[in-house]
């Protein structure tokens, strides 16, 4: 009988401590707020990383763009450099056979103009005196 009662005892001890587990409220505000805090955090340092990353990206793009189109007008400016090199025994030739055109047309150009110098003059002559017998004696 002293074993019963003890026996008894100890499961009212053991339903009375599970009974009274429930009655004591651990503080899960103070642990909800924490877990909510953790989660801004995380989700603050989530958004800046992200922005930063794409930011990032973004500048490596246009250094790339950047870096094709001055790769492109490189190569441009090289096949401009080809053409002008190809283009100067072109031009040297045309002006070998222009320089005795040019001395053809100032021979024949030369007297023409010494010829309207002096008509000119001469007209010039003729208004003077003209304009002079026009004016009253003086």
């Amino acid at each position: 009988m002293k074993f019963s009662l003890t026996v008894a005892l100890v499961i009212l001890v053991i339903l009375q401590g599970t009974e009274s587990a429930p009655l004591v409220k651990p503080d899960l505000s103070a642990e909800i707020a924490k877990v909510t805090q953790y989660f801004q955090d995380m989700s603050k340092l989530f958004t800046t990383t992200s922005t930063e990353l794409v930011e990032k990206v973004k500048a490596y793009e246009l250094t790339s763009k950047a870096e094709a189109y001055l790769e492109e007008g490189k190569a441009l400016l090289q096949q401009l450099e080809k053409v002008q090199e190809e283009m100067k025994p072109l031009a040297a030739s045309i002006e070998e056979q222009l320089k005795p055109l040019s001395a053809s047309l100032q021979a024949h150009i030369k007297p023409l103009a010494a010829s309207l110098e002096t008509q000119i003059e001469d007209l010039i002559k003729r208004v003077v005196t003209q304009t002079k017998a026009l004016l009253p004696p003086q």
